[in-house]
């Protein structure tokens, strides 16, 4: 009870004057009882609000729960298409890459035929050389070193 509550009660009833015999009035009863039906109501609804609460707690683990279970889904698929993703990916880089190989190995070629033909045609000259040397080695013939 606060000191207001309290003094309330001292406070004359009637007007001044003639006395009249009476109680003071109970404040704090008046507001309980005024008060009393619509704090019953507000229970009724924090009740009702509590259920709401634990209703959409279990929704939103059904939902987390779930979206774990989508998500578990979606990781597994990308895994098993990542091997494909990962081939269509180097696809171009493999096909470039086989085209220096080929440009490389044609240049290679070209480069082999222009010694065979070097060689061909360096090839008598050398042939009499070695056989010179061969003949002058078995004539007796030895060099100096």
């Amino acid at each position: 009870m606060s000191l207001r509550d309290f003094l309330e009660r001292f406070r004359p009833v009637g007007t001044p004057g003639a006395s009249a015999t009476g109680v003071p009035a109970d404040r704090t009863a008046e507001r309980a009882a005024e008060l009393e039906p619509a704090l019953a109501r507000l229970a009724d609804v924090q009740q009702a609000a509590a259920q709401i609460r634990a209703t959409a707690e279990q929704e939103a683990e059904a939902l987390r729960q779930n979206a774990a279970r989508e998500a578990a889904r979606l990781v597994e698929a990308a895994r098993e298409r990542a091997r494909e993703v990962r081939r269509q990916a180097a696809e171009p880089l493999l096909r470039e890459a086989r085209q220096q190989a080929d440009a490389l190995r044609a240049a290679g070629d070209r480069t082999a035929s222009v010694i065979r033909e070097h060689a061909v045609s360096r090839m008598p000259r050398l042939v009499d050389l070695a056989v010179a040397d061969a003949l002058r080695l078995a004539g007796g013939e030895r060099e100096e070193p």
